[in-house]
């Protein structure tokens, strides 16, 4: 395990150089402006993640994109037509360093991923 890896998203974020940092910081607005009171952040697997009723989605800067974490493939299949101008993987989206995604589209995927986690608690 890294010893300077970041234990708290601050201080992940203190560690991402600009214009990345700014643009993990909207997108973190963005999505702390549509979870429940009860979301926690934290780092996992070396990115911020929130977290409700499980994992909900997480966000990171990388050298040449910054990318986004649905956490469900499904999502980002059900999507892919507004997701046409970025690149897309299984389970991210990846985003220019200094050009965030579009808070609607954000707010639409949080809101999705927490409408499953609900789903998902109520069926167990």
């Amino acid at each position: 395990m890294n010893k300077n890896a970041p234990k708290t998203v601050e201080e992940y974020l203190a560690a991402v150089p600009e214009p990345a940092r700014a643009t993990l910081e909207k997108m973190r607005a963005v999505i702390r402006s549509v979870v429940p009171p009860e979301t926690t952040e934290a780092i996992s697997y070396g990115m911020p993640i929130f977290k409700y009723l499980g994992g909900l989605v997480a966000i990171a800067a990388f050298k040449d994109h910054c990318s986004f974490f649905p956490m469900s493939a499904g999502l980002i299949a059900e999507h892919k037509d507004e997701l046409k101008s970025y690149q897309t993987a299984k389970g991210t989206i990846r985003f220019p360093v200094d050009k965030p995604m579009p808070a609607a589209l954000v707010k639409k995927f949080v809101k999705a991923r927490i409408a499953q986690n609900e789903a998902r608690k109520k069926r167990r």
